[in-house]
């Protein structure tokens, strides 16, 4: 009898009422489990982020491991090896063509670059105490604030090179280099007039008159 009077309750009720009702029902019951699946997801999300930072990471070092020169910047266009910031002490570069090789803040004391072609090479801050540098193209090269000193310059064709800053040449041997275009301070311009003799064999041009010597 009590279910008999309730089916007839129910079907007393408007469609319309029916459906709200159940509509309510249905809003409330989802809207309680919407904070478990929101919570739910975002720690899906920070765990899947996590999971691809650390293999990225891993990768990453892995791939410096196995090739140290992709984790030093350096080199040029013409060589793979890294020659930026690094001791170089008497490494042998004779004939090699290096243009526009990097060899920024090297230590290259006694390096030995006869014949080389070293056209807009970087020896920004260097040291080249006693390298040998005869025969060498060095056209546009940088010389800027490195040490020169006791190197062998001799039949080298420096033209447009910078030696801007305090580049010394003390005791250089410069016999036939050609210095046209090179932007000396005078203290060095002087020195090297005194000891400046003979022709460059490529250029045909004098080395006391690239120095614009007196």
């Amino acid at each position: 009898m009590a279910i008999l009077t309730f089916s007839l309750c129910c079907s007393k009720l408007p469609s319309n009422q029916k459906t709200h009702t159940l509509h309510h029902q249905s809003t409330r019951h989802v809207s309680l489990k919407s904070p478990d699946i929101q919570k739910n997801s975002f720690i899906s999300l920070g765990e899947s982020f996590s999971r691809a930072s650390f293999l990225a990471i891993v990768s990453a070092s892995l791939v410096f491991a196995s090739n140290p020169a992709l984790a030093f910047k350096g080199g040029g266009p013409y060589g793979a090896g890294v020659t930026r910031g690094q001791d170089l002490t008497a490494k042998d570069f004779s004939g090699k063509t290096l243009i526009k090789q990097d060899f920024k803040t090297s230590i290259l004391r006694q390096a030995n670059f006869k014949g080389a072609k070293l056209l807009g090479a970087s020896f920004f801050d260097a040291d080249l105490t006693g390298a040998d540098l005869s025969d060498a193209d060095l056209r546009g090269a940088d010389f800027s604030l490195a040490n020169v000193t006791k190197a062998n310059l001799s039949n080298a064709n420096l033209e447009g090179a910078l030696a801007t800053g305090n580049t010394s040449f003390k005791g250089s041997i410069i016999q036939g280099a050609d210095f046209t275009d090179v932007p000396l301070r005078e203290d060095q311009r002087e020195y090297l007039c005194k000891v400046a003799d003979g022709v460059n064999p490529v250029t045909g041009n004098a080395t006391r008159e690239t120095l614009l010597c007196e």
